[in-house]
């Protein structure tokens, strides 16, 4: 089916995730870290049912070192369905894990911050933010740091930084250091980015614009084709902006690290796409699919994502949870469901 102008809305997003919505009220676990490391490992293990990150434990105890309170990971009323929260800061901030339904075999769990209409990527990994915590806390510290979270980071930290060696390194500033030796982050790279227009450097603005989209960077991520699609309008691109931003949209909304209208609009839609997928979820639509050939298990994937897309534009996530449980119950995904459903 074609839509808004004969641009095709074609990208089943089965593993897609929806926003979080931030609240105040949450069951804290016990500041032991003995008991909180045990309770987050046991839940992704029995309850998410995915073998838990490797150096889960010193992360939280990294996290509660900068002031977090550990969040208990069944305490996800009003949270998008497929996050594993882990702490929540002084601002009301949350970090998660998200749990992806259908990610390709030994695809680690990425650690995001939970925002009203979707989810911003921390790092990759455990192990990659680990090694970001200690290199921001090494070159912030100017030699006052008491080491607390380097001890926190224990014998993983040991092997991923050693302390020191941005200094040593004689790299010129944090983010170039985070970008050489530790990995890519959509914020240092959207702030290299304005970096380049500050120094009125279009040139190099928009070559780092391209790079951050490229595939294999962010797969799954709509971020990276949004701010590509800014990037568009402050040199005065309009139609490459428009094609970007129409680009993002086929991403998973959650992923695009801003609300869902203020990226139609750049595309140059209104409800369309809203439109499209409410009828691609009605069983007229859904039996469209199957007549067309498409697996009954791939329609009740697909109708799971499209139901997180739609949840993401309000991020109205308990009217949807039992349906999209319900979908991957039919996919013969059970285990995820059950997931799905969880609740302290």
């Amino acid at each position: 089916m074609k839509i808004g102008g004969g641009v095709v809305l074609g990208r089943p997003c089965a593993s897609a995730l929806p926003t979080l919505f931030v609240r105040r009220s949450r069951a804290i676990l016990a500041s032991s870290p003995t008991s909180t490391f045990s309770d987050h490992v046991s839940f992704i293990k029995d309850i998410a049912a995915i073998r838990p990150p490797e150096n889960l434990q010193y992360l939280l105890k990294m996290l509660q070192i900068r002031g977090g309170r550990i969040v208990s990971p069944g305490a996800r009323e009003g949270l998008i369905p497929l996050a594993i929260p882990l702490s929540e800061n002084h601002s009301g901030a949350l970090t998660a894990l998200l749990r992806w339904p259908t990610a390709p075999s030994g695809m680690e769990m990425p650690v995001v911050e939970v925002r009203k209409h979707g989810v911003w990527l921390l790092a990759k990994n455990v192990a990659q933010y680990i090694h970001r915590m200690l290199v921001e806390e090494d070159a912030n510290s100017s030699g006052e740091s008491n080491g607390e979270l380097f001890a926190a980071s224990s014998e993983a930290g040991k092997k991923l930084y050693r302390r020191g060696d941005f200094t040593e390194s004689k790299i010129a500033n944090l983010n170039t250091y985070l970008l050489k030796k530790v990995g890519l982050f959509p914020d240092v790279l959207e702030h290299k980015v304005m970096q380049h227009f500050e120094k009125g450097d279009h040139v190099s603005a928009l070559v780092t614009g391209e790079f951050y989209t490229k595939k294999e960077h962010f797969p799954g991520f709509g971020r990276p084709f949004v701010f590509n699609a800014e990037v568009f309008l402050k040199v005065g691109r309009k139609l490459e902006a428009k094609d970007a931003a129409r680009g993002a949209l086929k991403s998973p909304w959650w992923t695009l690290g801003c609300k869902y209208k203020e990226v139609a609009e750049i595309a140059g839609w209104e409800d369309e796409q809203i439109e499209y997928i409410k009828e691609k979820v009605t069983e007229e639509g859904k039996l469209e699919d199957l007549k067309k050939g498409k697996a009954p298990a791939q329609v009740a994937l697909d109708e799971a994502a499209f139901l997180l897309d739609l949840a993401s534009v309000e991020g109205t996530w308990a009217d949807s949870v039992e349906r999209i449980a319900d979908c991957y119950k039919e996919a013969g995904l059970h285990d995820i469901a059950r997931f799905i459903l969880y609740r302290d």
